[in-house]
């Protein structure tokens, strides 16, 4: 069977790391499994980027942006079909096609003469712009007077029920078969324009091998963490991105009684780790990015709660490979995170973006060693049990032979 992946970039952020993993469970299935992205960084005869027309969407996108549409000038989409990958596909599988790379007015192009299948990680497929809609129920009723354009991706002015209509007309004359990462995001694309498709839940899958429990001392040993510390561990790379929660995380680790402050480590991964540590009077150990997954286990291994501030996800791959590595989570009650952060089971869920409640499930993990190395093991148990890369490549085959019948 072969299987086309199109996504934004094969390993640059979550959706991508996502797919790419999925991708190689599929070739352990013995599937022959290809990526066509906008943005590679691998280098694989199985990889390739989408040609361009750069002057001309370029000329285009001085028009659309005045309308307050995004991504309908990237006419390079059309362009699809004469790709040998997309020719010699079986089956076509869409995944976060919104990042200034493709042009979903081209969906139906593409599934016309092949079955598709679209896989969901957040709820742009669905809204008027953005990808995650927070309060805002707008979505569900066709969109119009936004009450956030300025939040990802932005619009230059309201033209939110347009692009809804158009999203709409366009799955109106699409073939696809809907898939989402978290039973959250399922129920979301129910109650949405994409209801007229079948929709599954597949949850990620994970390299349950690569990201396992390593030995705590020999992993602090290693990043140099001095013995007997506690340690928090969080990922900084986005915490810019409002979305992500830094202020929300940095008000919760300044909340933190002053004795606990003083027997703990900050250990971050990702791009940004300095703008907290700068602000939180605790030791910290920026790990800068980190692409190896064994530097990510080791790290993962060497914390004793993993932090994860977001205001909106559908589902929270990071901790996700946190849970694989035995680490408990502290995170927040939104969106899909429910389905990894188990309250009372595999960590701590504090009220939407509630700073000292979150604090709260800090102090009240770290104080409590039998508490969290009971769930430590837990998480290790659900992950081997819900999320092996192995299942998730089987549950995505039955639906492509399904397609295919």
């Amino acid at each position: 069977m072969n299987i086309l992946h199109i996504n934004q970039s094969d390993i640059i952020g979550g959706a991508a790391i996502a797919a790419y993993r999925l991708h190689q469970g599929l070739l352990a299935a013995g599937m022959n499994s290809r990526l066509l992205v906008g943005v590679a960084k691998t280098i694989s005869d199985r990889v390739a980027e989408i040609s361009r027309k750069y002057r001309s969407e370029n000329q285009l996108f001085r028009i659309t942006r005045r309308l307050g549409l995004n991504y309908i000038n990237l006419i390079s989409s059309f362009d699809i079909p004469k790709h040998s990958f997309y020719k010699e596909a079986d089956v076509i599988n869409l995944h976060n096609i919104h990042n200034n790379y493709f042009n979903y007015l081209a969906i139906p192009t593409l599934t016309e003469s092949k079955p598709t299948v679209f896989t969901l990680h957040d709820m742009w497929s669905f809204t008027g712009h953005c990808a995650y809609s927070y309060d805002c129920e707008r979505w569900k009723i066709g969109c119009g007077k936004c009450p956030y354009p300025d939040i990802y991706p932005p619009v230059s002015r309201d033209s939110t029920s347009l692009e809804w209509k158009l999203k709409n007309w366009i799955y109106r004359k699409s073939n696809l078969t809907i898939v989402t990462d978290s039973s959250w995001l399922a129920k979301q694309a129910k109650q949405s324009m994409l209801n007229c498709f079948p929709i599954h839940h597949i949850p990620y899958g994970i390299d349950t091998e690569a990201y396992q429990p390593l030995d705590i001392e020999k992993c602090r040993s290693l990043l140099g963490i001095p013995p007997r510390k506690k340690v928090l561990m969080f990922a900084a790379e986005h915490l810019n991105d409002i979305r992500k929660g830094g202020d929300l995380l940095l008000k919760s680790l300044q909340n933190l009684p002053e004795s606990l402050k003083a027997e703990t480590v900050l250990l971050t991964i990702g791009n940004g780790g300095e703008t907290i540590s700068k602000n939180v009077e605790m030791p910290t150990l920026n790990l800068g990015y980190v692409g190896g997954d064994r530097l990510k286990a080791i790290a993962y291994s060497a914390a004793d709660l993993f932090l994860f501030p977001t205001r909106a996800d559908a589902f929270g791959l990071v901790a996700q490979e946190a849970a694989a590595c035995g680490t408990p989570t502290v995170s927040f009650n939104v969106g899909g995170v429910s389905d990894i952060v188990r309250p009372g089971v595999t960590g701590y869920l504090a009220q939407a973006s509630d700073s000292q409640d979150f604090c709260n499930g800090i102090v009240q993990l770290l104080e409590d060693n039998n508490q969290r190395e009971r769930m430590g093991k837990i998480c290790r148990e659900i992950v081997l049990r819900e999320y092996p890369l192995q299942l998730q490549a089987q549950r995505y085959v039955e639906i492509y032979r399904q397609l295919l019948q």
